[in-house]
C-alpha cells in the first residue's frame, strides 16, 4: 500500500496496484487516441512526428476491418466523416485525416480526389504519371499539399489544418516517402520530399504542421 500525504494525519490519495507493472502503468499512462487509419506510411509518419506524446492506436488495434466511407466533396468533410465513424461505431476518441494535393493551374486538382487521381485504384505511379502529363507545356507548376485533421476528443469535433507550398517537378525524383512525394518540391527546397528524406519531410510537411497543431491543442 502506497499513501501520499500533505498535511498531517490527512490521507490525499490510496493506490494500490496489483502488480509492480500495473503500477508503472498507471504512472506513465498516455493519452490513447485512435488513428483513423490502417496505411503504414501515414502511420510511420504520425507516430514519428507525435513521438511519445500520445498512445497511437490503428485500426488493426481496435479490430476494425470495415471499409469506412470517404464520400465528402472537401477535405475536411472525409476527415470528419472517418472520425465520425469510429466515434459512433466504438465510442472511442479520435482523428482522422484527409490530403490533397492542389496545383494552381489545374484548378486545385487533384486536391480531395488527389489518391484516386487516376482511378479508384490507389496507384501512386498512375497518379503521378496523370499528373506530369495533365502540367506538360505548363510553365505555371505551383502546388500545395493540404492535411485537414478532425480530431474527436470527448464527445466534441475539432479541426485542423496543415499546409505545405511548393511546385510539381518536371519528372519523378528520389526514393522515399509515398504518394507524390517524388514530383513534389517544397518551398525553399531544390529536391523533392522523396530526395530530401522522412527526416527533413517530417519536420516541414503539411502532415506535420497539422499534427504540430493537434498536439498543441492536446497539451492545452
Amino acid at each position: 500500500m502506497i499513501c501520499y500525504r500533505v498535511q498531517k494525519l490527512k490521507i490525499l490519495s490510496i493506490f494500490v496496484p496489483d502488480s509492480h507493472y500495473e503500477y508503472n502503468q498507471a504512472i506513465t499512462m498516455k493519452r490513447k487516441l485512435v488513428f483513423v487509419t490502417n496505411n503504414k506510411h501515414k502511420l510511420e509518419e504520425i507516430s514519428a512526428i507525435l513521438e511519445d506524446k500520445i498512445e497511437l492506436l490503428s485500426l488493426n488495434d481496435i479490430h476494425c476491418n470495415a471499409d469506412i466511407p470517404e464520400t465528402a466533396e472537401t477535405l475536411e468533410g472525409n476527415a470528419l466523416q472517418k472520425a465520425e465513424y469510429i466515434h459512433q461505431h466504438y465510442g472511442l476518441d479520435c482523428f482522422a485525416d484527409d490530403t490533397g494535393l492542389e496545383v494552381e493551374a489545374l484548378n486545385g486538382a487533384p486536391g480531395v480526389y488527389s489518391a484516386r487521381y487516376a482511378g479508384d485504384g490507389h496507384d501512386s505511379e498512375a497518379n503521378m504519371q496523370k499528373l506530369l502529363q495533365n502540367l506538360q507545356g505548363v510553365s505555371n507548376r505551383k502546388a500545395r499539399f493540404r492535411t485537414a485533421i478532425c480530431l474527436i476528443m470527448d464527445g466534441k469535433e475539432h479541426l485542423f489544418e496543415g499546409i505545405c507550398q511548393g511546385e510539381i517537378s518536371q519528372e519523378k525524383r528520389g526514393n522515399s516517402g509515398f504518394g507524390y512525394d517524388p514530383i513534389f518540391v517544397p518551398e525553399g527546397y531544390e529536391k523533392t520530399f522523396a530526395e530530401l528524406g522522412n527526416d527533413i519531410k517530417n519536420s516541414i510537411s503539411h502532415r506535420a504542421k497539422a499534427v504540430e497543431l493537434l498536439c498543441q491543442f492536446l497539451k492545452g
